[in-house]
């Protein structure tokens, strides 16, 4: 009867508690899906979702796991006479509720851009003074993941102003993954479990291997230097966020986009991949549609990778795995090659929680040759290529 009575009780108080624990389960592994902005920035249309979703399907990218198809900023318009967000007519003359019915029929979810602020980074109506309604009328559409940016808070508290949006999602009752897109600026990873399902730790992305701009843009090696200090964050149903990938998008080279792929694999990372699906190049799809790297960052224990270790130039990751495996990632920085000779005896690896490599026998198995390349009883010799990966898992013999 006690709790019973205060359940009631909470219920009373807190509108959306029956929900929250529903909310909570959503993102158990890292989100996967496509999202419009870096390719196609605001240049977005009914058109190209349809075809993009055509286009995950026959590719082969959501039966490799990707299922969030992520309209970005610029589908909407202005408001009308309610107050109801409008989407861009000449653009979408279906209709948003329409549009995303087709891309439910393909199999896939769909997800939509807004704002905490009064205006979206690209000058839209934001969704400041109208969480609620906009909510509402997300859930109306059949909106499974919202992106909420942070341009134009007019010195909002960050918490707060994502904690609105929060509510005002739970209070819809659809389950809607929430990505906080606040940039890193508050810390959102000490806050946003709870409120968010992940959060961006960065400025924004861009497509290279190692750049910064003055607006504070940055590259892939920069971005992987800011997750290495917040694995105690990720977790089941809450991820850093190191913003979206740009494989395929023509700045970085073969090793180089490898080297993306497995690491934001290693760091847990949402999986959103941002490249034209409709030209999808052989060696994109191949590094797009790795299953074994793919199984690595969508493991059920969650945990995201540590720098093992740091050797300026050469570094080594690991990540334990849900099935007592253990994921280890040679990342090599340099223009040079890297001649590893790797001794396992000397180096065992101990990890949070007691998981660790013992002193005994592990296969070792390459996630890009997809295949065997020995055991911990000899050196792992391996030439690795600048800019490049050696990423294996481990298992017991």
């Amino acid at each position: 009867m006690k709790n019973i009575f205060l359940a009631v009780l909470m219920l009373l108080v807190n509108p959306f508690f029956s929900y929250s624990q529903e909310f909570s389960d959503l993102a158990k592994t890292p989100p996967m899906g496509w999202n419009s902005w870096n390719k196609f920035g605001c240049d977005v249309s009914e058109k190209l979702i349809k075809e993009m979703a055509d286009a995950m399907v026959k590719s082969g990218m959501r039966d490799a796991g990707y299922n969030y198809l992520v309209i970005d900023d610029c589908w909407q318009i202005g408001r009308d006479a309610k107050g109801d967000i409008i989407a861009d007519p000449e653009r979408f003359p279906s209709g948003m509720k329409a549009l995303g019915d087709y891309i439910h029929s393909k199999g896939l979810k769909f997800g939509i851009y807004s704002c905490a602020g009064s205006m979206t980074c690209q000058s839209r109506p934001g969704s400041r003074g109208y969480q609620f309604q906009d909510a509402k009328k997300y859930a109306e559409w059949g909106v499974d993941y919202l992106k909420y940016d942070w341009c134009f808070d007019e010195g909002q508290n960050a918490k707060a102003a994502y904690k609105t949006m929060s509510d005002a999602l739970k209070e819809t009752k659809r389950p809607i993954v929430f990505s906080i897109c606040e940039w890193g600026g508050s810390k959102p990873w000490e806050w946003g479990e709870g409120i968010g399902h992940l959060w961006r730790t960065t400025f924004d992305i861009r497509d290279c291997y190692q750049c910064t701009f003055d607006w504070g843009g940055l590259g892939i090696l920069d971005i992987i230097d800011r997750q290495a200090d917040l694995w105690k964050y990720a977790g089941p149903g809450h991820w850093n966020d190191p913003d979206m990938l740009e494989v395929g998008n023509g700045g970085m080279t073969y090793d180089e986009n490898k080297t993306h792929f497995s690491m934001w694999s290693m760091l847990a990372s949402p999986l959103m991949a941002g490249n034209d699906l409709r030209n999808l190049d052989p060696t994109t799809a191949q590094i797009l549609t790795n299953k074994e790297v793919i199984a690595v960052n969508q493991d059920a224990k969650g945990q995201q990778a540590r720098r093992f270790m740091d050797m300026g130039e050469h570094e080594i990751w690991a990540k334990p795995l849900a099935d007592g495996k253990v994921a280890i990632c040679f990342l090599n920085r340099t223009e040079t090659d890297w001649k590893l000779d790797y001794d396992w005896k000397k180096n065992t690896m101990y990890f949070v929680e007691d998981v660790k490599i013992k002193k005994e026998t592990y296969i070792v198995r390459d996630l890009w040759e997809h295949k065997s390349i020995g055991t911990t009883e000899k050196n792992l010799v391996k030439s690795i290529p600048a800019h490049g990966v050696l990423m294996v898992v481990l298992s017991k013999k």
